[in-house]
């Protein structure tokens, strides 16, 4: 009897608990948000779209989106399966992610967007889980850098106490494969508890199961995160910042019966609601698809881009060595009247015929006209080696360092790889005889005789051109410059005729001392006797007055004459009443000696001002040639 009684009460409060146990087991689905909105809670910016989406938030900054089931749920162990969709805002970074979430309220007036996805705050510690997929690396969260988030498992903080980067298991590969989570595309969740172990799992939505392996397992007591209460709250939440994107529930499943996933609702992907992507919102009509062109048309269309491009590319080089031009350091000093190429080849036309003015004893001379509209002559000049190039130096230098009545302004030149060139105004004496120095001393090569009357040595005829005859030519050059006359002016009468002659009669009608001396170097400089000049580096010591100039009257040997007469002369000595001079140390070699005409005996007499040539009142007496033979 009594054994009987025992085994009924047994029974009955057997089937008192498989009843009571099955009256607390909680199942739901959600597969369209639409037709079951009474069992949802809504907060913040969360709302359900017509489409059947739940949104959480918007592509709007700094704002968070909660939704949950109305019900609290008692459980020792539960599993659900949800479909979600972070797209991010067209050209910004997305953020800042969404978590599953169970919690103990549904007040969350404490929580805060941005990084702490709505959920938590830096200071308050709620009784609350969260599975985040979080898309901002934050590392005092023990965040994961780099790639596009990471998923998560936090307890109370945001904090996550197990993170990896998003994947998930392909059972027909073996191997992890990764996930974006800002893909925008839908993307498959499980979160699965029991046995004091949280499991979490991801997949696309195009694997039709759950991975046979999680990508998080962590062991967790629920009764030490919630330990006042069995009943919880279950639900998302999602939030941006300055990183914004729609986040967004298409499907949710949830079952608190044992057995994992096997209890929760099979998804049928053909049921979701459709994404809203940024990208798909404008209506594109498809385009018929484009016939390929011929393989040899696209060959041929490559070909002639090639040949084009190669033509344009020789143009250009032409076109730029055309116009190329040389410079170099010592013509830093005329920049000022450089010229480009290119705007005198344009001022005359190409150096056409048609500007042709005539050819000159260095090179051809062209007509031009520069965009200012002032005609100008430009001078072109082939050139072989230093030569050609230290002529043209010299003649730059001296023309734009020269004012004369006599000249032709200069107004700039330009230099080519074997053409000088100049449009046709400036440089002391001493500047002059430097360079005519560094052109006879400073090279071997000579320069060409200028055959114009006035300027040429007495011995050019014989000899030809030298050292000597540039040294003669240039202290005719000084008399012209200080007397303001030509060397020959045919139209005056007598000795006036000539300027060399003409200077040695001038008297006391001299001007200052500097005249003075430019005039008696002009007379050494165009002493008859070669060996008598005085070198251009002489000169330049006369000109600074580094060196006094020698004693001569206007009947020294060589001096203000036309006529040599040549002799074979070892020594040449002339003699008179009131003076004698040997010419031994100056024209011992010379083939030409200076026979004297009746001219006026004098002497020279210096004051400050002037050079006087006083005559005496009487010839001498005897003058003697002695030639030492």
């Amino acid at each position: 009897m009594a054994r009987g009684q025992l085994l009924q009460i047994l029974i009955i409060t057997s089937l008192h608990l498989i009843s009571l146990s099955s009256q607390q087991e909680t199942r739901f689905v959600y597969q369209n948000f639409t037709t079951s909105q009474e069992n949802l809670y809504l907060d913040a910016s969360a709302k359900v779209l017509p489409s059947g989406l739940l949104q959480l938030t918007n592509n709007s900054d700094y704002q968070m989106g909660r939704a949950f089931y109305k019900q609290p749920v008692q459980f020792t162990s539960f599993s659900t399966h949800f479909v979600c969709a972070l797209v991010p805002k067209p050209g910004v970074e997305g953020g800042h992610g969404l978590t599953f979430l169970v919690s103990t309220s549904l007040d969350f007036s404490h929580a805060q967007s941005t990084r702490y996805l709505g959920a938590f705050n830096a200071s308050t510690v709620p009784h609350a889980l969260a599975v985040e997929l979080d898309t901002i690396w934050n590392p005092e969260f023990n965040d994961i850098q780099g790639g596009v988030g990471h998923v998560g498992i936090d307890v109370n903080n945001p904090i996550s106490i197990a993170v990896a980067r998003p994947s998930y298991y392909s059972d027909t590969k073996g191997r992890n494969e990764s996930l974006n989570l800002l893909s925008g595309n839908p993307i498959q969740v499980w979160v699965d508890y029991e046995g004091f172990v949280l499991n979490v799992s991801l997949a696309p939505l195009e694997v039709k199961k759950k991975p046979s392996r999680p990508l998080l397992s962590q062991p967790i007591n629920f009764s030490d995160i919630f330990p006042n209460t069995s009943k919880l709250f279950v639900g998302f939440s999602a939030a941006t910042g300055n990183a914004v994107s729609d986040h967004y529930i298409l499907w949710w499943s949830f079952s608190t019966s044992r057995g994992g996933g096997s209890s929760l609702q099979r998804l049928d992907i053909s049921k979701l609601p459709r994404v809203p992507h940024p990208k798909a919102l404008p209506t594109v009509h498809p385009k018929a698809p484009r016939k390929k062109l011929p393989r040899w048309i696209i060959g041929l269309v490559a070909f002639l881009a090639t040949v084009a491009l190669a033509v344009l590319a020789g143009v250009c080089f032409h076109r730029r060595k055309k116009f190329s031009e040389v410079s170099e350091a010592w013509e830093k000093e005329f920049d000022a009247h450089r010229f480009s190429y290119k705007s005198l080849y344009k001022a005359t036309t190409g150096f056409s015929k048609d500007e042709f003015l005539g050819k000159g004893g260095f090179g051809e001379v062209y007509r031009g006209k520069l965009p200012q509209g002032r005609e100008i002559a430009v001078k072109r000049v082939s050139h072989n080696g230093d030569e050609g190039v230290k002529q043209f130096v010299a003649e730059v230098v001296s023309m734009r360092c020269l004012k004369h009545r006599n000249l032709v302004p200069l107004f700039g030149y330009c230099r080519r790889k074997r053409e000088l060139l100049w449009s046709r105004s400036t440089c002391p004496t001493v500047g002059i005889s430097a360079w005519r120095g560094f052109m006879n001393t400073g090279s071997a090569a000579t320069t060409a005789a200028v055959g114009t009357v006035g300027y040429m040595a007495p011995e050019l005829i014989t000899m030809g051109a030298s050292t000597g005859t540039d040294v003669y030519a240039f202290g005719v050059f000084m008399l012209e410059v200080t007397c303001g006359r030509r060397p020959v002016e045919p139209q005056l009468e007598g000795e006036k005729r000539h300027m060399i002659k003409w200077v040695c009669e001038l008297g006391d009608e001299f001007s200052p001392e500097e005249v003075e001396m430019v005039m008696k170097l002009g007379l050494l400089c165009s002493n008859i006797v070669p060996e008598s000049r005085p070198t251009m580096e002489q000169v330049v010591l006369y000109l600074n007055e580094n060196m006094p100039l020698p004693e001569f009257s206007p009947y020294t040997l060589g001096i203000g004459t036309f006529a040599p007469v040549l002799v074979d002369a070892a020594s040449l000595v002339v003699s008179s009443a009131s003076w004698s001079w040997s010419a031994s140390s100056s024209a011992n070699h010379s083939p030409y000696a200076y026979q004297s005409t009746d001219q006026p005996w004098g002497q020279t007499v210096e004051t400050k001002n002037s050079l006087h040539i006083v005559s005496e009142l009487e010839k001498p007496k005897t003058q003697t040639l002695s030639s030492g033979v």
